[in-house]
């Protein structure tokens, strides 16, 4: 099986699940007790209710739902938010509106999907320069539109 971590859920709603056997994500939902409008080009820090503990080496990555993103031009503000293996606060979500309408969120609406993702940490090395590679410094877009 998988990586135990520990969680809190205060939620009104079940611990996030993945939803197939091959899911990488779990839907988050929001613990709203009424419904919130996030009006064109506005943002709102909606609560999950559920609280994490991660193991080192460890973070949760926070994305937009797809769904949400294509019907309705909603997506996360910081994607993907990270939360830390250190942090003990309740996950919450930054959603942005980006489309011309307000949309509203309903209580236990599905608003994002967190991914657990193992990191390494990393220890820089500084040298006076890098090694040649055939793309070199070409970047944004240098390597053409196929």
């Amino acid at each position: 099986m998988g990586t135990k971590v520990k969680i809190v859920n205060k939620s009104a709603y079940p611990v996030p699940a993945y939803a197939t056997e091959l899911s990488a994500g779990m839907d988050l939902k929001a613990n709203i007790t009424e419904p919130v409008t996030i009006a064109s080009l506005e943002r709102a820090m909606i609560p999950t209710g559920i609280y994490i503990e991660l193991p080192e080496g460890y973070e949760a990555q926070i994305r937009p739902r797809s769904g949400l993103a294509a019907k309705f031009g909603v997506t996360v503000a910081n994607a993907p938010g990270t939360v830390d293996a250190d942090y003990r606060g309740e996950v919450k979500v930054i959603l942005v509106n980006l489309s011309k309408e307000p949309f509203v969120i309903n209580p236990g609406e599905r608003i994002a999907q967190m991914v657990i993702a193992k990191y390494e940490k990393i220890e820089w090395e500084e040298v006076e320069e890098l090694g040649d590679t055939e793309r070199g410094d070409g970047g944004f877009g240098s390597t053409g539109r196929k």
